[in-house]
């Protein structure tokens, strides 16, 4: 897999790996903390993440500006890890208020911004050397998978502790009970008895008499689990930093050449303040129709755009423009991609079931899964071509060994197991490590044939088969209790809320099914896209203009707010068919101008 690559890919993918094995802990974990910690709404927790999720791709920007502009590119990358070490340290603290939370996810968002384009511009610098040429798109499906092999694990280990500390305070995990505690304490849960019943269900001390103390104590408890599992994130920080710190000798410097021009502040002098005056503008007319903070994030892409096409070169315009015109695509795409941590979590928690037969449990354990993914690829090993005598054996004690520890684990399951609503996160980096292999078999079949589908074209792809995982979930969601549905207006005008009834809770195969073809679609687009931007991107706009596809993502996960929004407000199929729209839409405008951005890759 690795073969014909420079070694500077080992650690660009194993400094990856342990910093997303910590981010994706808590972003595992992030929008079901701030609820159950603070008592928030789908809507206002919806609208913290996504403006924490926009910071974390919008301070690439100022990354790849710093970066581009000194061409240490390896420093701002330490700098960042480390930032990012502190914010994790500050969310590790119980019992912080509800602003200085949010500092503490600034301050993620920060080093962030410094670490993530920095790292993309440097794996793509080592693919400059033309001899590279014909495998920089694989290059970038397997630092893509690094993020995932971090990212999958992750749900686990957040899983893990929170329920560890339950236990360790008398209780079982139970996603739904912290929503209606808070309810309860409000004076706005409808039905008291529901909370009873669920509480006598997850209290391993009895039955629980006193329903106002339980309330608080569980918050408390499930809040305080949540709290310790962000330490695992600063731990992995730590690991990540210390792989950098050892091995990023092998990683290309990317010095200032004597003459050699970056980007200043004084390069056409009227840029800044055109640019400035163009995000104004927008932030001011966007603000008419949704708030300022949203205008104002559109209007940094804006003044972004106005900015980088005014300072590029007459013959840097093509592949600036190009550039441009992606980035605009992958706002819609992550708008809706990301709502696997927002909407798809909700649905998680509140419309999938809560116990499984004991063979859907085998996807809701770690140990579960890793004995099957044992069985399957010692399978792989012994069938497949070319394989050597030592290859077959390892494939055939692979699969003994993780056959009979599937069969082992499943005969311990009982006839129903409870799941946690974090473990779906688990999904889509699951999908990514077991088919970045095959997407990229499938690439290299087609190259030898000549009919590989161009970058560009790919993304395009993407795009439509993203709107196919929507589509899933507009069936799942047909025959269901929106939430809407559930709020109750008493006599006194108060909005008082009703939990989800069992009858509308589906298997968990529906939304399975929708996280992979959604990373199906991710494969053709997330790292074709860093590829695209490291190909076409000029010499010194590398790390500004990977800030730029970062920026574009963060637009999109500022629109994230859609999804919440609109969560207790429309029928559940309706949200979906948005995202449906806003994919194909995307795709029609990709196809659009395809001719011009498969000329860009060649210029």
């Amino acid at each position: 897999m690795l073969k014909g690559h420079p070694k500077g890919l080992y650690v660009a993918f194993f400094t990856n790996m342990g910093e997303r094995f910590g981010f994706y802990t808590m972003m595992a974990i992030l929008v079901l903390f701030l609820q159950a910690k603070f008592g928030l709404t789908e809507d206002k927790a919806g609208g913290i993440y996504s403006w924490f999720y926009f910071a974390i791709y919008a301070l690439a920007l100022v990354g790849g500006i710093l970066a581009d502009a000194t061409r240490k590119y390896k420093t701002v990358i330490v700098i960042g890890q480390v930032i990012m070490f502190l914010g994790y340290a500050m969310l590790v603290i119980p019992g912080l208020t509800l602003p200085i939370t949010v500092v503490g996810l600034f301050t993620i968002a920060l080093g962030n911004g410094f670490f993530k384009g920095n790292l993309q511009a440097v794996v793509g610098q080592m693919y400059d050397d033309h001899k590279y040429d014909k495998v920089r798109d694989n290059a970038f499906l397997i630092f893509y998978m690094g993020i995932n092999v971090g990212a999958f694990f992750a749900p686990f280990a957040a899983m893990g502790i929170r329920n560890w500390w339950l236990k360790m305070n008398g209780f079982l995990h139970d996603g739904s009970l912290p929503a209606i505690c808070h309810q309860y304490q409000d004076g706005t849960l409808q039905d008291v008895s529901k909370l009873q019943e669920l509480a006598n269900g997850v209290s391993l001390n009895g039955a629980v008499t006193d329903l106002s103390g339980f309330a608080s104590s569980y918050i408390e408890s499930f809040s305080r689990g949540y709290n310790y599992a962000f330490g695992v994130a600063a731990i992995a920080m730590v690991l990540s930093l210390i792989a950098y710190l050892i091995f990023n000798k092998h990683l290309p410097k990317k010095e200032k050449k004597d003459g050699e021009k970056t980007i200043t502040i004084s390069e056409k002098p009227l840029a800044i303040p055109m640019a400035l005056v163009a995000g104004a503008i927008t932030a001011f007319l966007i603000s008419f129709v949704k708030d300022f903070p949203t205008g104002m994030a559109i209007g940094l892409f804006v003044g972004f755009v106005t900015w980088i096409f005014m300072i590029a070169k007459k013959d840097e315009k093509q592949r600036v423009v190009s550039l441009l015109l992606v980035f605009f695509v992958v706002i819609f795409f992550w708008m809706a991609f990301h709502q696997n941590g927002l909407t798809l979590t909700f649905f998680a928690r509140d419309y999938t079931v809560k116990t499984v037969d004991p063979f859907t449990f085998m996807f809701f354990t770690l140990e579960n899964i890793l004995s099957v993914i044992a069985f399957l690829a010692g399978i792989f090993m012994l069938i497949g071509k070319n394989k050597t005598k030592n290859s077959r054996i390892g494939g055939a004690i692979l699969t003994v060994i993780g056959g009979a520890a599937t069969v082992w684990f499943y005969t311990q399951g009982e006839s129903q197991n409870p799941i946690a609503p974090e473990v779906f996160q688990s999904f889509n980096p699951l999908f990514i490590v077991s088919l970045t292999f095959g997407v990229m078999a499938v690439f290299a079949w087609l190259h030898s044939k000549g009919k590989e589908p161009s970058t560009p074209r790919k993304i395009g792809i993407g795009m439509i088969i993203a709107a196919l995982g929507f589509v899933i979930m507009i069936v799942a969601s047909l025959n269901i209790v929106s939430p809407h549905e559930l709020q109750v207006v008493d006599e006194a005008g108060v909005i008082k809320y009703n939990p989800v009834p069992d009858s509308s809770r589906v298997m968990p195969y529906w939304l399975m099914s929708s996280y992979l073809i959604l990373t199906i679609a991710e494969l053709f687009l997330s790292p074709m896209g860093l590829s695209f931007v490291s190909k076409v991107a000029p010499t010194r706009f590398q790390g500004v203009m990977q800030g730029g596809w970062l920026l574009a993502t963060a637009v999109g996960n500022k629109l994230l707010f859609v999804g919440s929004t609109l969560w207790s407000k429309i029928d559940l199929w309706k949200l979906w068919l948005i995202f449906v729209v806003c994919c194909l839409l995307s795709a029609a405008f990709i196809f659009s101008i395809l001719k011009r951005l498969e000329r860009a890759t060649k210029t």
